[in-house]
């Protein structure tokens, strides 16, 4: 349906390096759209491709009170609003299989939560909009089970696909990044993105939400970049410690222009070897 519209893009991510970057959840249109420009203006800066992200709906919440978001029919006005405004791209998750078709309306990549990364007709009904999709490695699978994960979403004939490394579980309440996992999965001749926000999480650390550590994100970023990852995704928000969503492992928005002059640092020296 969208392959046409689908391939620059891959494209791009393809010849790397990008990011993904933007507020977990769409609190509202204007912390969105002011995280989209600053988004831009950074990724700018140092000629990286950029993709915004943000959800409509964070089904996966560890309490039934958490917010989730303003919902799919509003959450993809705001999106498209954003993407006329700023010109950049978009990623938002999808949690069942009947979502995919009107947020491939909107959306250019569609992504696949961790929770849900063998879900068969999820991926199936995602690959066969024709758009990009995004698939994170659950924290409970390793790199090489994504392999039929692949399979099914190749099956449909559509060859856009990223896989993304988000930590492993390291016992109850923690994550451990094992950065073999990128060459693994960039062995299956896709793009690998690295999840350097929510590989500090520490999911439920709070009882009733996750808990997280963003001092050691531009570390792990960092660590990812010179393991030759493709792409890097970054929670970040403007006032991180009133995020509605996921605020203790986002990157504050302030920090990202220096973040990113690291990251392309590494990445020129990466790419050149």
């Amino acid at each position: 349906m969208h392959a046409h519209h689908a391939q620059p893009l891959y494209d791009s991510l393809l010849s790397g390096p990008f990011i993904f970057a933007g507020p977990c959840a769409l609190e509202s249109f204007a912390l969105a759209m002011e995280t989209a420009h600053a988004v831009k203006e950074a990724a700018e800066a140092y000629g990286l491709t950029a993709v915004f992200k943000s959800s409509y709906d964070k089904a996966n919440r560890t309490s039934l009170d958490s917010f989730r978001g303003p919902g799919m029919v509003k959450g993809l006005e705001w999106l498209a609003r954003i993407k006329e405004a700023t010109g950049l791209p978009i990623v938002t998750d999808i949690h069942e299989p009947e979502q995919a078709a009107p947020v491939a309306e909107v959306a250019d990549v569609l992504q696949i939560p961790a929770f849900l990364c063998r879900q068969t007709s999820l991926l199936i009904a995602a690959a066969g909009t024709g758009r990009i999709v995004n698939v994170k490695k659950g924290q409970f699978v390793a790199p090489w089970d994504m392999r039929p994960a692949l399979d099914k979403l190749f099956s449909t004939g559509n060859k856009r696909i990223l896989l993304t490394e988000r930590g492993a579980s390291f016992g109850y309440n923690n994550l451990v990044v094992d950065f073999r996992s990128i060459p693994i999965m960039q062995s299956y001749g896709v793009p690998v993105v690295f999840d350097a926000t929510h590989s500090v999480q520490l999911p439920g650390g709070q009882g009733g939400s996750s808990g997280g550590d963003r001092q050691y994100v531009p570390r792990l970023a960092r660590a990812a970049v010179a393991a030759g990852v493709n792409g890097v995704f970054l929670e970040c928000h403007p006032d991180p410690d009133r995020a509605l969503c996921d605020g203790p492992n986002s990157w504050p928005l302030q920090q990202l222009d220096p973040l990113l002059k690291d990251l392309t640092t590494l990445w020129n020296i990466t790419y050149a070897c």
